[in-house]
């Protein structure tokens, strides 16, 4: 049996133990680590080296602010966002910043296992009530790319270099830059930062 690691960070220590206790009645998922703060989630990273950490959007230092630095810490840690928000904006802020699910509080005890085991198998996810807004926002982009070519894009866009986003999506450098070589083959760009640029147009 292959065991989960989580990271449950949110300022409200009610919610947090019921989250963690819960989980914890799933065979093959134990929690390594709890927290309230940005802070807290950053030191889990080092510390735990979690397979999923939990982060609620608004607590201090802020969720989502907190991403980048947790996934520079542990690049191979998802951060699934827990949260009562259900503002756009806030989804595909946490899904640009590299979060790989957002739940929405009151999704259940199975529905919250369901989305730590879709992201631990590297696929994202995002509450069904949300999803399909989401998805438009996020698809405001060329129809063309694929899946791991748009997450490539996205990383390119934050800034980082194909060494830093092979680290973020635990792939090879050398299939970093194969996926560059098409990205910027169907965008029509002649470097990487215009593929960034026009991606980030829709062209």
């Amino acid at each position: 049996m292959t065991v989960i690691t989580i990271a449950i960070v949110d300022d409200h220590p009610l919610f947090r133990e019921g989250v963690s206790r819960s989980l914890s009645e799933i065979e093959d998922f134990v929690v390594v680590g709890e927290g309230a703060s940005a802070d807290d989630a950053a030191t889990l990273a080092v510390s735990q080296r979690p397979d999923v950490l939990l982060l609620d959007v608004s607590m201090p230092g802020g969720g989502i602010d907190a991403i980048s630095e947790i996934l520079a810490r542990s690049p191979q840690t998802k951060v699934l966002m827990l949260t009562a928000s259900e503002d756009i904006d806030s989804v595909v802020a946490a899904l640009r910043r590299g979060a790989a699910g957002y739940v929405v509080k009151g999704s259940g005890s199975r529905g919250l296992a369901e989305a730590i085991r879709t992201v631990v198998e590297g696929s994202r996810f995002i509450s069904p009530t949300m999803r399909a807004k989401v998805e438009q926002s996020l698809l405001d982009r060329p129809a063309s790319l694929t899946p791991r070519e748009t997450d490539v894009i996205e990383l390119v866009a934050e800034g980082l270099s194909n060494k830093h986003i092979g680290r973020r999506l635990n792939l090879q450098e050398k299939t970093i830059k194969h996926h560059m070589t098409e990205i910027l083959s169907k965008l029509g760009a002649s470097n990487r930062t215009e593929a960034a640029i026009r991606w980030r147009q829709g062209a």
